[in-house]
């Protein structure tokens, strides 16, 4: 399986990759399949029904509106999300949906978008199927699709339907665990990024690729922008207040307070708080994960529920590093994404899955390695930090109040973006020797989901999501 920088990491929209960015994804494969089989001129009604984790928590996580927006002919990295869900409601007032955009159908809110909260599909947690009906109710074509994480979308007829679908793409240097990463990197004196580099220019051009990691990094900036301006209460019924403007203007104040101590000789000697740097690094991921679980613009990190934290250690990156440039933060997503990779191919990045241990876990490891490759470290020392990343991650349940991506996911998103820093700078200190292996603490990671009970991987049924009080 070959997969590229840009399948761990793209635009989508919140609140869920799974959840949000997958079922569209499908709903939209399966508008555009009926139009390419002739089938759409003879479809008057489509329905669509979602499984297991998507019928357990969809309502919160907005998958229902999702499909709506896909079968219109909408995509997650272009849908308007400041009008989404006023297209989502007009279809329901006027009770017709815009197959593909044009082509007219009856629609039902209640009868047409059916979410099963304990019926699931036997390949994934994440399942959905979707018919087209004639007018005499014949069903014209069905087809079931499975959201796997992150995004990513497998037929349901597909082999091996946990896994992506298969790219067949020859890579120079293809690997499948830490430790042939490594031994490439032994072998041809190359570092993470580079050999990620190598395999990228397979699919594009150097120049190509630059401008596609910068534009993402630009979405990233532009989502923390967003989120530390928008004042308010988080949609859902919770109540959930947005924290990062009233934090950011803390920290703006303090930042101009220093500037003006550092003039004032009595005052130069009083000591700067050592911990202002972590007080940034939460308010990034706050803004970030705030503007997720609004519906707003995201990039996939790998998945939107664990978004914050990749966006939030790069920005402390380009703010606390000194010679910190594009090139950096190129090298740094190169090589946050081949750990990515790793999570994706010998385990899960699918909350519904392995619990957010497969999120907020597989994220936090993967920014640990793409700070430590920046910050100067061997590929041993990266491989260690990312281990670290995901070691004190492990078990941890996905378990969100009402199903809404805000708690516990906004906060554990800034947790993990420091741990993940403190990994890097832990590795560094080291020769990046160690006895938990990477691979290891992956593979761990893939049995302790195994093991988890279903009620802690995305149903709201465990944990906080039954024992906090929904307000």
């Amino acid at each position: 399986m070959a997969l590229s920088v840009l399948d761990l990491f793209s635009v989508g929209i919140g609140p869920s990759s799974s959840h949000t960015v997958g079922p569209m994804r499908a709903a939209k494969r399966f508008a555009d399949g009926l139009k390419s089989d002739g089938h759409l001129s003879s479809t008057t009604r489509v329905q669509a029904e979602l499984f297991g984790s998507l019928g357990a928590t969809g309502r919160g996580h907005g998958s229902d509106k999702a499909v709506v927006l896909g079968l219109q002919g909408q995509d997650p990295e272009t849908v308007d999300t400041g009008t989404a869900d006023d297209q989502v409601a007009a279809a329901a007032l006027d009770a017709e949906l815009r197959i593909g955009g044009d082509h007219r159908v009856d629609f039902n809110w209640d009868e047409d978008v059916v979410l099963h909260r304990r019926k699931s599909l036997p390949a994934h947690p994440n399942g959905m199927t979707f018919r087209a009906l004639d007018h005499s109710g014949a069903v014209l074509k069905e087809r079931s699709y499975y959201s796997i994480g992150g995004g990513f979308v497998v037929d349901g007829n597909a082999q091996g339907a946990d896994q992506v679908v298969a790219d067949d793409t020859v890579l120079p240097y293809p690997f499948s665990t830490a430790d042939e990463l490594l031994e490439i990197c032994r072998r041809e004196r190359m570092s993470i990024s580079d050999v990620m580099l190598a395999n990228e220019l397979v699919w594009r051009s150097e120049a190509e690729l630059r401008e596609k990691l910068l534009a993402l990094w630009a979405v990233m900036r532009q989502c923390v922008d967003n989120g530390c301006a928008a004042e308010g209460i988080l949609p859902g019924g919770l109540n959930v207040k947005r924290r990062a403007p009233a934090l950011f203007r803390t920290l703006a104040a303090t930042a101009v307070s220093a500037e003006t101590d550092a003039r004032t000789p009595s005052l130069a000697q009083v000591p700067a708080d050592p911990l202002l740097a972590m007080e940034w690094v939460n308010l990034f991921a706050l803004a970030v994960n705030e503007e997720n679980a609004a519906g707003g613009r995201i990039v996939t990190a790998p998945t939107n529920g664990a978004a914050g934290i990749v966006p939030a250690v790069l920005h402390y990156y380009v703010k606390f590093v000194p010679g910190a440039d594009d090139d950096g933060v190129i090298r740094f997503l190169l090589a946050a994404a081949a750990v990515g990779i790793l999570f994706k191919i010998n385990a899960s990045i699918s909350g519904a899955e392995v619990g957010c241990q497969g999120e907020v876990g597989s994220a936090c490891s993967m920014a640990a390695a793409g700070l430590c490759e920046v910050l100067g470290g061997t590929p041993e020392q990266v491989e260690n930090a990312a281990e670290v990343g995901i070691e004190h991650n492990l078990g941890l349940t996905c378990d969100p109040v009402g199903g809404l991506v805000q708690i516990p996911c906004i906060e554990r998103n800034a947790i993990a973006s420091v741990k993940a820093i403190n990994a890097a700078r832990l590795c560094l200190h080291g020769d990046g020797s160690h006895k938990v292996s990477l691979d290891k603490a992956i593979k761990t990671m893939r049995e302790t989901g195994a093991d988890m009970k279903t009620k802690y991987k995305e149903t709201s049924r465990g944990g906080l999501a039954v024992n906090v009080v929904e307000c």
